[in-house]
């Protein structure tokens, strides 16, 4: 409060907003480069799950000859809609976008969560579920993973029993990779709950909850263009809603949340799919190729994956200080140290030259370990 009595917009501010932690992004590479003294082309950025690949050579041909910037986009996203029904193989009346699949997640605790609701966690898993929670000053009910990072379901049915309200799973899960078996989720979503499925990197694994809508009108699929299609500068997600959630949705839902780059970039990946799907076999093969490199390495312990990026527990050494060697090699990581987490490193699959470079700086490393 100011000296005449006054309170300032900072004294207005939510009260349970003044501790709330906020989401830790990954480093940009530009800073990296400027500290190093190198150009930002030297640097393996593997701590983002980016496709190395970038974009289709058809979204810069298709924004370079978009002439209508200066004009809003169709509030109704009726073609990227119909575009990604066809792909989705669902009712275009089911889709909404928006800037990036974390706009996605961020809306549905929007149209559910009240001050005070209960909401499930599985951690470790996606920072960001966690986030939304503290931002709407939910109840958080943390049902801890096996350690094999496998889900404790009966522990998930008792809180969801006791008034769990909404549920984020990642399939595969962020950071550890594992995929979410189809059996559990149907028992997850046989509560009364609403069971939101995180698809971020479900074209990696080839597997999809978007069939089960028909028959569970409480699950909600979440998806992204920013992996498969290396599209994550340009902020492109999608929800899939039940049939009975279509006009609450629309209504709730920020206008203009799409822009005409995405929808142009989003069209253009879509009419290139064939050659965007040969990335993503190439970033398998490769993820493969790395935790083999990986599992050579006596002091690292990579957990199989499904997605584009392996989880590590580093062993005999802090994995922070993993982090900063890689880094001062030019190397960009994810470090977590977290219950659940001790002392991991999480690596996204690069192209072939960046797994060889980031192997050959973990055994320098690991010589150092003994």
């Amino acid at each position: 409060m100011s000296d005449d009595g006054r309170r300032s917009a900072r004294d207005l501010i939510r009260p349970h907003l003044e501790d709330l932690p906020g989401y830790l992004p990954v480093e940009h590479v530009e800073r990296l480069a400027a500290e190093l003294g190198v150009d930002p082309s030297e640097i393996s950025k593997l701590d983002g799950n980016e496709n190395p690949y970038g974009a289709s050579p058809k979204v810069a041909a298709a924004l370079g000859r978009f002439e209508r910037y200066h004009i809003y986009p169709d509030p109704a996203q009726r073609a990227v809609r119909e575009a990604v029904g066809r792909y989705a193989g669902v009712d275009p009346e089911q889709i909404v976008f928006g800037s990036g699949s974390d706009e996605m997640l961020g809306m549905v605790a929007d149209l559910f969560i009240d001050p005070g609701d209960a909401m499930l966690n599985a951690p470790p898993t996606f920072g960001i579920y966690e986030f939304l929670a503290n931002l709407h000053n939910a109840r958080l009910v943390s049902v801890p993973r096996r350690e094999d990072f496998t889900l404790d379901v009966e522990a998930m049915e008792r809180a969801l029993d006791e008034g769990a309200k909404l549920l984020y799973l990642a399939s595969p899960n962020n950071p550890t990779g594992n995929p979410l078996p189809r059996e559990e989720l149907e028992r997850l979503a046989g509560h009364n709950a609403v069971i939101v499925v995180d698809e971020a990197y479900a074209e990696f694994e080839g597997v999809s909850a978007i069939d089960l809508l028909p028959d569970h009108d409480n699950v909600i699929v979440v998806r992204t263009f920013s992996k498969w299609a290396g599209l994550a500068g340009l902020r492109a997600g999608y929800a899939i809603v039940p049939p009975s959630m279509v006009e609450i949705t629309w209504r709730a839902k920020v206008p203009y949340n799409l822009g005409v780059a995405s929808e142009q970039a989003i069209l253009a990946s879509l009419e290139d799919k064939d050659a965007l799907f040969e990335n993503v076999r190439k970033i398998i093969a490769e993820r493969e190729r790395l935790f083999e490199k990986l599992s050579e390495l006596p002091w690292l312990r990579p957990f199989p994956s499904a997605a584009n990026f392996i989880l590590c527990e580093v062993r005999g050494v802090p994995a922070k200080d993993v982090r900063y060697g890689l880094r001062e090699r030019g190397i960009l990581v994810r470090y977590y140290d977290q219950p659940g987490l001790r002392n991991c490193i999480r690596i996204s699959v690069g192209l072939p030259p960046d797994t060889d470079r980031v192997i050959a700086a973990l055994s320098e490393i690991g010589a150092a370990v003994g």
